[in-house]
Parts: C-alpha cells; structure tokens; sequence
C-alpha cells in the first residue's frame, strides 16, 4: 500500500496518514489500553470491520507509527507496537482528550483520565512515554536471539 500525499502541506500529510478515526483509535489502544493484537483491536468498543482493521495496520505500519512482529507466545499472532514515531503522537491524543471532555458527553473512565492530564500534563506525558518505551524494549528482549547464541565478550 502505498501513502499517497496530497500536498506538502504538514496538516494535509499528517491526514494522510491518521485522518479517518480507525488509525486513531488504533493508536488509542496500544498507547493507553495496553491492546496489541489483531484480536485485541477487533474487540474494541468502535467495532471496527475487520478488512479496515488489517488496512489501517498495513498503512500505520508502512508509515512507521507501528510495527508489526512475531508475536513471542503465538505463532498464529502478530504483535503491534508503537514505534518512537507513534509514541511522539502522545501529546497529539493528549489533546484530543482535553477537547473531547470539553465538549463532548464521555465515560467517567475518561473523565478521570482528562483530569489527570490537565493536573500535570507534562509529568503525565513523560511517564506514559517512558512505560511505552519500555514495552518496546522488553519486547525486543524476548524476542532477540536466545541467550546460548549471544555474541561472545572478549576478556583480557
């Protein structure tokens, strides 16, 4: 799948890429719900269909805001992580909240989550970050070569 770019404008390409509410909501759900598979997105409360659930992955993953690995306990999964460019969406979701408490009608759950974001965004942002990242690396830990073919160390 190719991205097609409308124009150079940097609103018009973000579009490009998360202007339909399946990829956002994707997003949504590796960053703040902990979801991670194909499975977990389908059981979303959006109901999303599933030829438009593996479409918006292939398109987040073609862009770099996920990606796609073997999943370490199921070879019939894959799993989805967010990529450094996807964890930089943060304060981008973060707003969107914010505006979302404002002006719409939303669960209490996501009453209390807006609230601490606007109690200490900065803190909030930074520790939602790190925890991703970490994720990240210890996924990339299990699923990395077994220990008994690590390169050896030099000792002198």
């Amino acid at each position: 799948m190719k991205i097609r770019k409308r124009s150079d404008c940097p609103v018009s390409s973000t579009l490009d890429i998360l202007g339909d509410k399946w990829s956002l909501l994707i997003i949504r759900d590796i960053m703040f719900q902990g979801k991670n598979t194909y499975g977990d997105f389908a059981q979303s409360a959006e109901k999303i269909a599933t030829n438009i659930l593996a479409d918006r992955l292939m398109l987040l993953d073609e862009a770099g805001i996920v990606e796609k690995k073997d999943h370490p306990e199921s070879k019939a999964k894959f799993y989805y992580r967010l990529t450094e460019k996807g964890i930089d969406l943060m304060p981008l979701l973060m707003e969107v909240i914010l505006w979302g408490d404002k002006y719409m009608d939303i669960s209490a759950e996501a009453r209390i989550f807006a609230r601490q974001i606007r109690k200490d965004k900065r803190t909030l942002l930074k520790a939602l970050s790190v925890d991703l990242r970490k994720q990240t690396t210890k996924e990339r830990a299990r699923t990395s070569l077994p220990a008994t073919k690590a390169p050896r160390t030099r000792t002198t």
